[in-house]
């Protein structure tokens, strides 16, 4: 079992310094967190100050909430929905087009239970363009989630899921291929 006296936070683990994280958590629970709905541009700008790659026509609400956004990549015309999560330990790269809804909660890294210092581990989310992550959706550590699929809601997803295909449940399963119409 875990001794968590044993722990250790790897050296460099948040990619910045202290002073520097608690700055961003800090601008995030003020000007982020306060500012309109419709300030976008403010809201990447804050991002892309905190060194986040943020793309063009972004539409990220006031109330997610992400980690380190050093480790964050977000494409051009990404919507992220209100109260969404980028736990970002770990790097989280979000491609063009891509919708994060409402509630969901990206999750880069998680702890090794096996070990007796339960150490942390980074593991990187890629969430490719033009895929859909419906409202309150689990996407654990290290999956990669392929172009144009449909997470359904409540999905938690533990395994990468295929391009093209609408994937659904706990765990998360490919059902049947996305079609587009018109």
């Amino acid at each position: 079992m875990q001794d968590l006296a044993q722990f250790e936070l790897p050296v460099g683990f948040r990619g910045r310094g202290a002073v520097l994280v608690q700055l961003w958590w800090i601008v995030q629970a003020t000007f982020f967190r306060c500012s309109p709905q419709f300030a976008y541009r403010f809201r990447a700008w804050l991002l892309r100050l905190f060194g986040a790659r943020v793309g063009r026509g972004t539409v990220i609400r006031p109330t997610v909430r992400i980690t380190y956004p050093w480790k964050v990549s977000i494409g051009d015309h990404v919507w992220i929905g209100d109260d969404a999560e980028l736990y970002s330990l770990g790097e989280i790269e979000i491609g063009a087009h891509v919708v994060v809804s409402q509630r969901s909660y990206l999750c880069a890294a998680d702890h090794d239970y096996a070990r007796e210092d339960f150490c942390i581990r980074a593991k990187k989310i890629v969430i490719e363009e033009q895929a859909w992550v419906a409202a309150d959706v689990f996407v654990a550590p290290g999956v990669r989630i392929g172009k144009g699929a449909v997470i359904g809601a409540r999905s938690s997803v533990f395994k990468d899921m295929p391009e093209s295909m609408v994937c659904v449940g706990s765990p998360c399963q490919p059902v049947r291929p996305r079609v587009m119409e018109g």
